[in-house]
């Protein structure tokens, strides 16, 4: 199965965690484990919401709303993305994170990626094919 395991970030203290060589020395060993593993797919850091953007669709209206999210409690610092055989797998991989470098508290939220089977009927054979076609363009474009 494949899941996201996102970061939790600091929120509205989100600016003031400064990044140190250490922190990023032990997240690359986690990194490089979870490689050898076998189960990481990808992951990123993200920047500060100060230099992101929220579009919000309400009411038949469409609206932007620029960084920073200070009313935010919780904001996604970065994510992976896991292969692994269960949940439980993936929650003893992430209580090895050293996430807890960066400040007193440190959430990792894990949620399973969805899989066509999932949907049921409403994912018919026209919606997979288009999806396959779509998927292609994306590695042909991307590698």
């Amino acid at each position: 199965m494949k899941v996201l395991v996102m970061i939790e970030g600091a929120g509205a203290d989100e600016d003031k965690i400064e990044p140190t060589t250490e922190m990023f020395e032990q997240m690359g060993r986690y990194n490089e484990e979870l490689v050898q593993a076998g189960i990481m797919l990808g992951g990123e850091g993200l920047l500060p919401s100060a230099r992101g953007a929220r579009v919000v669709f309400e009411g038949g209206t469409t609206s932007v709303v620029d960084g920073p999210f200070v009313e935010a409690k919780e904001l996604i610092a970065g994510y992976w993305i896991w292969e692994v055989s269960s949940l439980e797998e993936a929650v003893e991989w992430a209580k090895r994170c050293p996430a807890n470098q960066s400040g007193p508290r440190a959430v990792l939220e894990i949620r399973p990626i969805a899989s066509i089977e999932d949907f049921g009927d409403a994912y018919t054979p026209e919606v997979a094919a288009a999806e396959e076609k779509l998927a292609e363009q994306i590695k042909a474009q991307h590698g």
